[in-house]
């Protein structure tokens, strides 16, 4: 086992953890995991840093892709208040995942694909979706119907 840490890891470490803990929280829904989840996935890039090319794709695949399977039985954002949050909570894990690398992490549908292991067309089926979701769950209504109300 290495003594050391390589001062470029801990570089990348320093300059990214903030990044990543704020959009793990988000697809989370819970600090404790989000942290968790984030040091697992640094823990591995730190075993592989210098076999990785791309450490940003490697550090998504290890925080997201486990997040889908193990939200389907924990709630997110337990005990909050804020609408934003709550709108969260409601998506699926899936949904959840896909909305915050669309939105936050400004990721193409390709690019979110790739990052979860799922085809583009469920990309950009659970992206719709989640929008829509999240939307009227604060309120907004719908965005499919701007189109409908102005016919009218």
């Amino acid at each position: 086992m290495r003594e050391t840490v390589d001062p470029d890891f801990a570089s990348y470490v320093d300059a990214r953890q903030g990044r990543w803990l704020r959009t793990a929280y988000l697809v989370y829904g819970d600090l404790e995991r989000a942290e968790e989840a984030l040091l697992r996935a640094f823990t591995r890039l730190s075993l592989r840093w210098t076999k990785v090319d791309d450490p940003d794709a490697f550090v998504q695949r290890m925080l997201y892709q486990p997040a889908l399977t193990r939200w389907s039985r924990v709630k997110a954002f337990p005990d909050e208040d804020d609408p934003v949050k709550l709108a969260l909570a409601d998506l699926t894990p899936v949904q959840r995942t896909v909305l915050v690398l669309l939105h936050l992490e400004e990721l193409t549908e390709y690019e979110v694909a790739d990052v979860l292991g799922i085809s583009y067309t469920a990309a950009h089926t659970h992206g719709l979706t989640a929008f829509s979701r999240f939307n009227k769950a604060l309120g907004l209504g719908d965005w499919r119907d701007a189109d409908r109300g102005e016919a009218r």
